[in-house]
């Protein structure tokens, strides 16, 4: 009888170890998912990154190269202008894509000058260069771009000479010519006149061949013309990388 007992009571504590053992590898309540070799949860990696891809609805993207045609808010002259000096401009027409506008017309912009350089005597001719850093809804929306100058259709006599848009001055050959030549008349007959009051006949043929390369050489020494662009120029800016917009912040500021 002793020994069934002992035998009853070893086959219970071994039985109570077995059911120990395997309350122990079974996994928590309600995590029936099945685990990667590496512990990793299978199921929900996938659906984290679904998440992540999954582009925004309201941003719209306003590609590199977009042209947009500008009206200057304040004047600006290489004359009196300084590396630093801001520039404050207007959007003149409205910028859509795909049936949306992404830039109002009246969108501020905002930039800065970057170099200048005042027009000098002989060839040498003065240079703006102006970058465009924000874009300033009328709701107040801000988006910074990087912006150059394109093309200067409201200034016949300016150019961009590169592809940073530096405004340059177009060449003023012909009006050096014409002021050569005024220059010419005006100080040979100065010249003239002083030599027949100082020396008679040959006084006057010397002194006015003196005036003309005087004049002529007045004419050519001159500075040449500033960058000028008045108040409302028309500029063309390009948008220089893709920038990207809230969609549903510009229809606000349509809707404004």
């Amino acid at each position: 009888m002793r020994t069934i007992l002992t035998l009853l009571l070893v086959s219970g504590m071994a039985f109570g170890q077995s059911a120990e053992q395997t309350r122990a590898k079974l996994p928590p309540q309600g995590t029936n998912a099945p685990q990667s070799d590496k512990g990793g949860d299978m199921t929900s990696a996938p659906a984290a990154a679904s998440l992540e891809e999954a582009p925004d609805p309201h941003v719209a993207v306003i590609p590199s190269g977009t042209k947009v045609p500008l009206l200057l808010a304040q004047a600006i002259s290489t004359k009196n202008a300084r590396e630093g000096d801001p520039v404050y401009a207007q959007t003149a027409f409205p910028f859509v894509l795909n049936d949306h506008i992404l830039i109002p017309a009246g969108t501020y912009i905002q930039g800065k000058i970057m170099h200048t350089e005042q027009a000098g005597r002989s060839k040498k001719r003065a240079e703006l260069l102006i970058h465009f850093t924000s874009m300033i809804y009328p709701s107040g929306y801000t988006v910074m771009l990087p912006g150059s100058i394109n093309n200067t259709p409201g200034a016949d006599d300016k150019g961009v000479k590169d592809s940073e848009g530096t405004i340059q001055q177009d060449k003023d050959t012909s009006k050096r010519v014409e002021d050569a030549a005024k220059g010419a008349a005006v100080g040979g007959t100065v010249g003239s006149i002083g030599g027949a009051a100082a020396g008679g006949f040959n006084g006057a043929r010397y002194g006015g061949l003196a005036g003309i390369a005087g004049g002529v050489a007045w004419a050519l020494l001159k500075h040449g013309p500033e960058v000028k662009l008045p108040v409302g120029t028309s500029i063309e800016m390009e948008i220089q990388r893709d920038v990207k917009v809230d969609a549903s912040r510009i229809q606000m500021a349509k809707a404004q």
